[in-house]
């Protein structure tokens, strides 16, 4: 299927381009959540007449998520949870964990934004994890995690 994008989309392209993807992909997921549209010659035509205006959307998009990036850079999370006598965590921490922890903190962050590169957390001690405040602004934070015996 051909679709223009409207919002850049890593490994497929940058804002008004025209890609072909597979039928599911686009109805599925980049057509609902606005990030796509059917290429039809209507369609391309309108999206020639609100570029300008995308374009700006986009560019302001990613200033403040920029602007975020520079605060929320550095930053140290800490969470504690129960743990066994060998540092080993009961559970784990996940990634709701710390969005929730980076929330409280002032940063308006949703799980889906918090990358962990080796799954979720199970021991304690410091952990680094990436934030992906946009697709081209991404961000690296230390969480601290504290055992607290049962």
């Amino acid at each position: 299927m051909q679709i223009i994008l409207l919002d850049k989309v890593i490994n497929l392209g940058n804002l008004g381009e025209v890609v072909k993807v597979k039928d599911g992909y686009a109805r599925n997921f980049l057509i609902p959540s606005g990030r796509a549209r059917r290429a039809t010659a209507a369609a391309i035509k309108e999206f020639e007449v609100k570029r300008a205006e995308l374009e700006k959307a986009a560019a302001a998009k990613l200033a403040e998520s920029q602007a975020q990036g520079e605060k929320l850079g550095g930053t140290t999370v800490k969470l504690t949870q129960k743990a066994g006598v060998d540092g080993r965590l009961f559970g784990s921490v996940t990634n709701a964990d710390i969005a929730q922890e980076v929330a409280k903190q002032g940063f308006a962050v949703v799980k889906a934004q918090i990358r962990m590169p080796n799954g979720p957390l199970k021991t304690v001690g410091d952990h680094a994890v990436s934030v992906a405040l946009h697709t081209d602004v991404t961000v690296d934070i230390t969480v601290t995690v504290y055992g607290e015996t049962a």
